[in-house]
């Protein structure tokens, strides 16, 4: 995707997003020799979930949350529910009718969080599913910074077929002004006072939305279209 605008499908496309729609849509579109998993990592805050939620409607994706307390089975059924299946009642015939759907369907299949099932053991299930569409599926595996090493050290056979690492990054100024133009509508922030919110957050997505949020408010509070740095340290508790 080499064009970037700063709203699609009510999601700021930020270059975390960017470069991860790019990524997966390199898996889809892959030659069938190449393996189609993506791996996208960063820390908390970064836009991740974000940046999935996206995707899910950019590729019409299959998005599965794993928690810090799920089994196999539990993400199992949790992705046969995403992809409308009646789940069969045993796991390997779980995996293979997952797989089924997922070479079937040509929509990718995300996991978010998948440091959880990373971290318990048991995140070669995905591979069984992978290698249960025939290698012809696209699995995305988000997680935290550490996902990659985990893959690496526990996960051999699911780190040699990922075909894009992406990492996502803090956002910078142009990303901010994105950030800006998306969730202050009604209200001109000035450039001073996104660079103070962008550097007291260190490009955390979430954080620099949050403040955004309260400028705005309090800007609309205050009958004011434009605000600045000064206006709002004046206005803002000491």
């Amino acid at each position: 995707m080499s064009k970037r605008t700063t709203q699609v499908n009510s999601a700021a496309m930020l270059k975390n997003v960017a470069s991860i729609t790019e990524a997966v849509e390199h898996a889809f579109n892959r030659p069938s020799h190449l393996p189609g998993l993506v791996c996208f990592h960063g820390h908390s805050g970064f836009g991740k979930t974000t940046a999935a939620l996206f995707l899910t409607v950019q590729f019409r994706a299959y998005h599965v949350e794993a928690d810090s307390t799920c089994s196999r089975k539990e993400l199992l059924l949790d992705i046969a529910e995403k992809m409308g299946l009646t789940p069969t009642k045993t796991i390997r015939e779980l995996k293979g009718q997952i797989g089924e759907q997922l070479a079937a369907s040509r929509r990718p299949l995300i996991i978010d969080d998948a440091h959880h099932p990373a971290k318990k053991g048991f995140l070669e299930i995905l591979l069984d599913i992978y290698k249960k569409s025939r290698d012809q599926g696209t699995i995305v595996l988000i997680g935290e910074p550490a996902l990659p090493l985990e893959l690496k050290k526990h996960f051999e056979r699911i780190d040699n077929r990922i075909l894009r690492w992406v990492e996502a990054n803090p956002l910078d100024m142009d990303d901010a002004r994105v950030l800006r133009d998306f969730y202050a509508r009604g209200v001109m922030v000035g450039d001073d006072l996104l660079e103070e919110i962008h550097r007291s957050h260190a490009g955390c997505t979430r954080r620099i939305v949050i403040d955004l949020e309260n400028v705005r408010e309090k800007a609309l509070a205050m009958g004011l279209r434009e605000i600045g740095l000064d206006a709002w340290r004046d206005e803002k508790p000491a």
